[in-house]
C-alpha cells in the first residue's frame, strides 16, 4: 500500500522568511525612514519644510543644485548606455561558448569584484594622470600628451569599469538560461542571426537588461569616491550628500538631498518598466 506524500506545513514559509525580513527592515527600511524624518526637520527638531525651501530659495540655489543633479544623472545615464553596450554581446558570446570558456570568463568578471573598490579606483590615477602610463607610451612615441584625469570622462570611465560587471552578471544569466530550441527553430526556418538576435535573443533578453541598468544606474548616480579621485572636484549630488553628513554636519541638508535623489531614482525605474513592460513577449512579433 502506498504512503500518501507528506505535505510540508504551510506555516513553515513564514519562518523560513524572519531572517530576510529582520535583515530588510535594520538595513533597508530602517535607515530609510530616518533618512525621511531627518529630511523634514529643521534646526529646532521641529518637523518643517525649511530644508527643501531653503535648497530652492533663490535663482542661483536653483540653478546650481539643478545643475548638480543634472549632472549627476547625466554621468550615470552615459556610464549605464556604454556598460549596456560592452556587457550584451559579451554577455551574449559567454552564453553561445562552451561551458569550459564560460568559466573562464566568469572568473575574469569576477576578479576586479574581489579587489577593493577604492584601490580599483585609485589605481586609476596611475594610468590617466599627466606622467601615467598611457601619457609615458604616448610621450615615447612622440606624440603629445593628453589631459584624461579630472575631466568628466574619467569619472564615466572609473563608473563603467566598476560597475560593468554589474551589467554582465544578470545578462548572462538570463541568455544561459534561454530555450535553444526557439534559436534552433527560428533558423531552420531561414532566420539570419541578426532576425534570431533581434526578434528572439534581445526581447528575451530583457528581465537580465532591466536587472542590471538598475544595478548600474543607482550606484552610478549616487557615487562620490570614484568623482572625488577621478574627476577632481566632487560636484556629483553624491559628493554634495557626502559633504553634508560628514563635513558640514548637518544631517537634515544631507536628508533631504538623498530624499530628492531616491524619489529621483524611483521615477526613472518607474519610467523605465513601463517601457519595458510585455517586452518579454514581443520575440513572435
Amino acid at each position: 500500500m502506498l504512503s500518501k506524500p507528506k505535505h510540508h506545513s504551510k506555516g513553515a514559509s513564514p519562518f523560513l522568511n524572519m531572517p530576510y525580513l529582520a535583515w530588510s527592515m535594520l538595513f533597508i527600511i530602517a535607515p530609510l525612514i530616518m533618512v525621511a524624518v531627518y529630511a523634514f526637520l529643521n534646526s529646532e527638531g521641529s518637523l518643517s519644510l525649511d530644508t527643501f525651501t531653503a535648497l530652492f530659495a533663490t535663482a542661483r540655489e536653483r540653478r546650481m543644485w539643478g545643475r548638480v543633479y543634472g549632472d549627476s544623472l547625466l554621468y550615470a545615464l552615459a556610464a549605464t548606455v556604454i556598460c549596456l553596450g560592452l556587457a550584451f554581446p559579451l554577455a551574449h558570446f559567454m552564453a553561445s561558448s562552451r561551458a569550459r570558456t564560460q568559466r573562464m570568463l566568469m572568473m575574469l568578471i569576477m576578479v576586479p569584484l574581489m579587489m577593493n573598490f577604492l584601490i580599483c579606483t585609485y589605481s586609476w590615477r596611475t594610468i590617466l594622470e599627466t606622467h601615467g602610463v598611457i601619457n609615458t607610451v604616448l610621450n615615447a612615441l612622440g606624440l603629445p600628451k593628453l589631459k584624461m584625469l579630472n575631466t568628466p570622462g574619467a569619472v564615466i570611465l572609473g563608473m563603467v569599469y566598476n560597475f560593468l560587471p554589474f551589467m554582465i552578471l544578470p545578462i548572462y544569466t538570463v541568455m544561459s538560461k534561454l530555450d535553444r530550441s526557439l534559436v534552433e527553430a527560428a533558423q531552420d526556418l531561414g532566420a539570419s542571426r541578426w532576425s534570431v538576435l533581434r526578434r528572439i535573443v534581445v526581447p528575451l533578453s530583457v528581465p537580465g537588461v532591466v536587472s542590471g541598468i538598475t544595478m548600474v544606474f543607482v550606484p552610478s548616480v549616487s557615487t562620490f569616491y570614484i568623482s572625488q579621485k577621478l574627476g577632481g572636484k566632487g560636484n556629483l549630488i553624491g559628493d554634495k550628500i557626502e559633504e553634508q553628513f560628514l563635513l558640514v554636519y548637518d544631517s537634515s541638508w544631507g536628508a533631504a538631498l538623498s530624499l530628492i535623489l531616491m524619489v529621483i531614482i524611483i521615477l526613472c525605474m518607474l519610467i523605465m518598466k513601463r517601457f519595458t513592460d510585455g517586452e518579454e513577449g514581443s520575440f513572435i512579433a
